[in-house]
């Protein structure tokens, strides 16, 4: 078993620990190139993704999927591409859409998608959209699920001929771990769209998977509409945080002027640093006023 779970970087991650504690199954975090035992739950550690190859764990700083690293959707998406219909893939509760692209993924392959019920999590948005856009097996509520891997892991898995690698998903999974043969082939990920990367700034391009839609750079940041548009909140709030620190800077800067012209009895000069200060000013207010609107109903994100 893989396990993912979005956290920011440097926070603690003690999943790993409990289900140790939970079950007869060994639970760590692996190492990059840790060779696959059955019997084993590995755990994602904070600050990396964890990937699949055919027998293996890739265990990597590669670029953010939804700003987030570890994120579950290249965790699918790889899984999918070394092991084909032989992959369940699990959402559960979590805000926004993470993990739809990658469940989408699995059932390229031929593997099973299985949801919490939605009205049973505590945060309904990955598993509410996963049954939007992906066909999904299985929903059902979460004391339900564990029973329910444990059949699938028993039953034969469907003939892997009939679901082919894309060159998609080829890509996208050689870029998550920064593959030089993709981030240097120049080769656009999509079509271009008119958007700049909220990490790196550089063009994003445009892919769908059916009515999925998404973004990824060149350099591999991915996003879902909905996460690139916080993330873009993110980049204008942190602007407006630089333009109020330099209007307040400026102003003071002027008052200080000012006094001295004063002092200097040079008044006409002055009154123009003065004019300056409160223009400055002024323009704070407004920015402040941004700034502090109520935003309590911006979601938090957890897989």
């Amino acid at each position: 078993m893989f396990v993912v779970i979005h956290l920011s970087e440097g926070f603690p991650n003690a999943l790993s620990r409990i289900l140790k504690g939970a079950g007869p199954l060994a639970a760590a975090h692996p190492k990059d190139g840790e060779q696959i035992e059955s019997g084993r739950i590995y755990v994602a550690p904070p600050g990396f993704h964890m990937l699949l190859e055919p027998g293996l764990v890739r265990v990597v700083r590669g670029p953010k999927e939804n700003r987030h690293r570890p994120a579950v959707d290249p965790l699918f998406r790889t899984a999918a591409r070394a092991y084909g219909s032989r992959v369940v893939g699990v959402i559960l509760t979590g805000a926004l859409n993470d993990g739809t692209a990658g469940l989408l993924a699995v059932k390229r392959r031929g593997g099973v998608a299985v949801v919490q019920d939605p009205d049973e999590a505590p945060f309904s948005g990955m598993p509410q959209s996963a049954l939007e856009y992906v066909d999904v097996d299985h929903c059902l509520p979460l004391e339900e699920i564990a029973s329910l891997l444990a059949r699938l892991s028993r039953e034969p898995a469907k003939e892997e001929g009939d679901y082919p690698v894309s060159e998609e998903m080829e890509y996208e999974s050689k870029i998550a771990g920064l593959d030089p043969s993709t981030v240097e082939s120049g080769a656009p990920p999509g079509e271009l769209s008119s958007f700049s990367c909220p990490e790196c700034a550089g063009p994003l391009y445009e892919l769908r998977d059916g009515q999925f839609l998404r973004f990824r750079c060149r350099v591999g940041h991915a996003y879902t509409a909905d996460s690139g548009m916080d993330a873009k909140a993110d980049v204008l709030e942190n602007a407006l945080y630089m333009a109020l620190n330099t209007l307040e800077e400026n102003a003071e800067i002027a008052e200080r002027l000012a006094a001295r012209l004063r002092g200097l009895q040079l008044l006409h000069a002055a009154e123009r640093f003065e004019k300056r200060a409160k223009e400055a000013r002024k323009r704070a207010v407004v920015i402040r006023r941004v700034l502090t609107e109520d935003t309590s109903e911006a979601p938090t994100r957890t897989v």
